[in-house]
């Protein structure tokens, strides 16, 4: 089974980028240092640094039954941010979300994330996993909402080039569990 390219929800339109999306997904939120500060992958600092992201957007969804997706405003058509699936296995996936600066505070992460919550329930995942910066706390609220709960091991040591960080961090864990899984 494959992922749907497109989605819609009540305000949104998430949808497999493509490479004329480059410029657009670098000037609206992947070149932005207060957007990219709490994320796990570098702040694009060229167009061709988002031109490579495109290319490993296309490798995920060629491998998997679904990958990256843009957010978009449905009805103005204007790039939000970006969500999405990486496979981990058939039934193990992580997700994660990026808004524009101008896109927080009008629940749009919410309602991304719960679209990509229901595409990995469809595509028969078990477990959803999700990370984020301790000192991110919205994005526990958002995952909240989506039905994750914290998982209490032992924090992961991940990276965060974009924190002015050194080191890794020990990262706030956070799993959705659907059907059979425990």
């Amino acid at each position: 089974m494959r992922s749907p390219e497109t989605i819609e929800t009540n305000r949104l339109l998430l949808r497999r980028p493509v490479l004329a999306d480059a410029e657009a997904i670098f000037w609206r939120y992947a070149s932005d240092p207060e957007v990219t500060r709490f994320l796990s992958w570098p702040r694009h600092r060229s167009v061709e640094e988002t031109r490579a992201f495109l290319a490993f957007s296309d490798c995920e969804w060629e491998k998997w039954p679904a990958g990256p997706y843009l957010v978009e405003d449905r009805v103005e058509r204007r790039l939000l941010g970006g969500a999405g699936l990486g496979f981990r296995s058939p039934t193990v996936a992580e997700t994660g979300y990026v808004l524009a600066r101008d896109a927080w505070g009008f629940g749009y992460a919410t309602e991304a994330l719960g679209a990509v919550v229901g595409v990995a329930a469809e595509l028969g995942v078990e477990q959803l996993l999700a990370f984020r910066h301790p000192a991110n706390t919205a994005s526990a609220r958002v995952l909240e909402k989506c039905g994750f709960l914290r998982d209490d091991s032992p924090p992961l040591l991940i990276s965060f080039p974009n924190a002015g960080e050194d080191q890794p961090a020990g990262c706030m864990s956070y799993v959705r569990k659907f059907g059979g899984s425990k």
